[in-house]
């Protein structure tokens, strides 16, 4: 069977090697990338993502495709907040977690990603911050979780969904993994309705980005595929139905920054 990487046409088995390789040669400089690319605003992104979530002690969460830990460490953040208000400053707040946070607040985060290197720069950061309660790190495909039936109160991913292979697969499994009233919330780059302001990221997409990874990563070629990934991703009303067809119900999204990014919600009823 064949599936594409970016715009190039593969075997099935060889995106998942390619797709690897990719965050194996970014692991190190991801973050910062992130930052770069988006002017600071997929700090925004998340922050909205995980007040969406809205985790609450006692909740055990699945972040799939979270490697680097930057999703796990907002939620820890947010609960230790109370109201959220650690994620409520400007864009250039930090996710690591302050001394205040070595203790217990009660709340699970699972991260779960197929790329041993990303994860180990999550449980790098973890261990600077002397943060290692409330953290779970796992090597798990996301079309084949390694984990019970109803297991997790909340599964979020971001930014992941569009490079596995099937994402039917992974949004079944993502049905499965989840208790009965558990959230399921999927931050991913999207389609833009205005044609002029798409034209212009498009610009941006094509002509700025490889170059800044070549600048900064020495690897132009796995954001040239970051990019083509996004332009194969369906669009928001597509991917709403994918997440329905799965069994979740509430479906909704939401579109950020004129639909650069969307924010996709349902539950497990």
């Amino acid at each position: 069977m064949q599936t594409h990487f970016g715009f190039q046409t593969v075997d099935e088995q060889e995106k998942e090697r390619r797709v690897r390789g990719v965050f194996d040669s970014v692991a190190g400089k991801y973050d910062i990338m992130n930052d770069v690319m988006s002017a600071g605003l997929h700090r925004l992104w998340k922050r909205e993502m995980v007040s969406a979530l809205a985790p609450r002690s006692g909740q055990h969460v699945l972040d799939v495709a979270g490697g680097t830990g930057d999703i796990a460490f907002r939620i820890l953040k947010y609960c230790h907040s109370g109201t959220g208000r650690n994620l409520r400053s400007s864009t250039s707040e930090s996710p690591d977690m302050d001394p205040g946070l070595r203790r217990d607040d009660g709340i699970n985060v699972t991260v779960c990603d197929i790329n041993e290197a990303m994860l180990n720069e999550g449980k790098n950061r973890a261990i600077d911050a002397n943060r290692r309660e409330g953290l779970e790190w796992v090597v798990g495909n996301a079309e084949a979780l390694p984990f019970p039936d109803a297991h997790f109160d909340a599964y979020t991913i971001a930014f992941g969904i569009r490079n596995v292979t099937h994402i039917e697969k992974a949004l079944a499994e993502a049905y499965r993994v989840l208790k009965i009233g558990g959230k399921f919330l999927c931050l991913e780059f999207s389609h833009i309705p205005n044609e002029v302001l798409a034209k212009i990221y498009d610009s941006y997409s094509f002509n700025i980005i490889p170059w800044i990874g070549q600048q900064i990563t020495q690897d132009r070629a796995s954001y040239q595929y970051l990019v083509e990934s996004i332009r194969k991703f369906p669009d928001q009303e597509t991917f709403a139905k994918m997440i329905k067809v799965a069994g979740f119900g509430n479906v909704n999204y939401r579109n950020m920054t004129g639909g650069v990014v969307a924010l996709h919600t349902g539950r497990k009823l």
